[in-house]
């Protein structure tokens, strides 16, 4: 593996985005590590990492924080909605609504899209790229069985198709660079809390642990793979 020298967190003030600024951070001590926050400002600091405010709806903003960079080795999204104050997760055809559900694409699905844009030509300058997003099983449309979550299921499979539209454009034109969509697992977090009765036991991960499995995977992972849909120890999942 190319030890990454230039890495980019997107959501790194999250659950997940703060274990994995951290776990990267201890692997690769030597690497630069740019990460973004939206609301409050994180409060962990260290030599080589430098945060960053970020509206990841703001295609204005993604695209002038893309510029800065001239190259970039690994960028991982980890921004993702679920639910909002007013809106859950719908359990009928009743519940949806179209501003949350437009909210969803919006925060969900779109980012990466532009993420991709804005930084391919800082990834064109890197001898081996990594662009992996956090997806969910849910986004599976094969793997549906129980039906709801109208929102969070529509914008996760609309992920999924930009991450293997990516990958395939890439093989020809960023043939250095791996797109994978990763699905971490119900991970102990704000995002996950008003559903974690219903986990199963043993199903319920650390954020640390995901970050480490997830880590793992990119780690391993070649162009060859580039377009796949993993989940935290490596089953492909289907689309």
């Amino acid at each position: 593996m190319t030890k990454p020298n230039h890495i980019v967190v997107i959501g790194g003030s999250g659950g997940i985005g703060h274990a994995f600024v951290q776990e990267l951070l201890a692997r690769f001590p030597d690497a630069t590590l740019h990460a973004t926050y939206h609301h409050t400002v994180p409060t962990f600091h260290a030599p080589n990492l430098k945060w960053v405010s970020l509206d990841v709806t703001s295609a204005a903003d993604i695209t002038q924080f893309g510029n800065q960079f001239t190259q970039v080795d690994w960028l991982i999204n980890c921004v993702g909605l679920l639910y909002t104050p007013e809106h859950g997760p719908e359990k009928n055809i009743e519940s949806v609504d179209a501003q949350f559900f437009m909210r969803s694409i919006e925060i969900n699905t779109l980012p990466t899209l532009l993420l991709a844009q804005a930084f391919f030509p800082a990834f064109k300058n890197s001898p081996s790229v990594k662009f992996a997003v956090l997806s969910a099983r849910v986004g599976s449309i094969e793997d549906n069985g129980l039906g709801g979550w109208y929102s969070y299921r529509a914008s996760k499979a609309a992920l999924n198709m930009v991450v293997k539209n990516l990958s395939i454009e890439w093989r020809r034109r960023l043939k250095q660079a791996t797109v994978l969509a990763l699905h971490p697992g119900t991970t102990d977090t704000a995002l996950s809390k008003p559903f974690q009765t219903n986990v199963p036991q043993g199903k319920l991960f650390s954020a640390d642990n995901v970050a480490k499995d997830l880590l793992d995977l990119m780690a391993g992972s070649t162009p060859s793979d580039s377009g796949q849909f993993w989940d935290y120890v490596g089953r492909e999942i289907p689309w």
